[in-house]
């Protein structure tokens, strides 16, 4: 798959990712300059999840973002629906889903996650939702497994605030990216898909209606390197008084 299409297959998409594991943080690292390392700081913030909290990071990858939640004393689960990304990460964490030691990696489908009802304290997915097959449908999952009152934070790209870097970054986008990555010996295809589901992807307004459709409250959204990406954040709703 070299173009990214409102129907996208998952068995299509977490192929590619299978074939990208072994560069995938290296090529991040390269193509956002250095950026993803303080997205990742930033998405910390906002999920703020202190000692004795459980958190979901969904689309987790090799885990290197789920790391940022550990360090701050949180447990924290990383799960993804590539085996080739759990396999790597798993491989550089020294520890599996089943010790019960480090970071456990679990495979998951975003629209059927492994998890019981109201479990965590924050879910969050970094630079994966447009990677499902049915974006309101996976936050309605997410939902699902959050904790009454608990929260989503969504590190998503998204569409540039500053008109004139706009183009030059489209044109980085679309022409360049794919060849930076083949240069580090990453899957080149992987990256044409980026570029092309980051230019159909909705921009931060639309998305924050989308989260709200699918049942998350007080939903609001701040940019980070003038719109590249966003962060959006929205809460559970708690049970009424007569719910309890």
């Amino acid at each position: 798959m070299t173009r990214a299409q409102l129907d996208k297959q998952p068995h299509e998409v977490a192929a590619m990712f299978d074939r990208t594991a072994r560069r995938y943080d290296l090529v991040n690292d390269v193509i956002s300059l250095g950026q993803v390392r303080l997205w990742r700081k930033a998405v910390a913030a906002a999920v703020d999840a202190g000692p004795g909290e459980l958190v979901l990071d969904l689309g987790a990858g090799t885990g290197t973002s789920t790391d940022t939640f550990t360090r701050l004393g949180a447990r924290a689960i990383a799960s993804d629906f590539s085996l080739g990304m759990l396999r790597t990460g798993v491989a550089r964490h020294g520890s599996n889903a089943l010790s019960g030691e480090g970071v456990p990696f679990i495979a998951g489908d975003a629209l059927r996650l492994p998890f019981a009802d109201d479990v965590f304290d924050a879910v969050t997915i970094s630079v994966a939702l447009r990677n499902v097959h049915d974006t309101v449908q996976a936050l309605r999952e997410m939902r699902r497994v959050t904790k009454p009152g608990g929260r989503l934070v969504v590190l998503e790209f998204s569409h540039v605030t500053f008109g004139p870097f706009d183009l030059v970054y489209r044109e980085y986008l679309m022409k360049l990216l794919p060849k930076v990555a083949k240069v580090f010996g990453s899957n080149d295809d992987s990256y044409e898909y980026l570029a092309e589901s980051i230019r159909d992807w909705p921009d931060q307004p639309t998305l924050a209606g989308i989260v709200q459709e699918a049942g998350w409250e007080r939903v609001a959204w701040r940019n980070l390197t003038m719109g590249i990406v966003a962060i959006h954040r929205g809460f559970k709703p708690a049970p009424s008084p007569h719910e309890k």
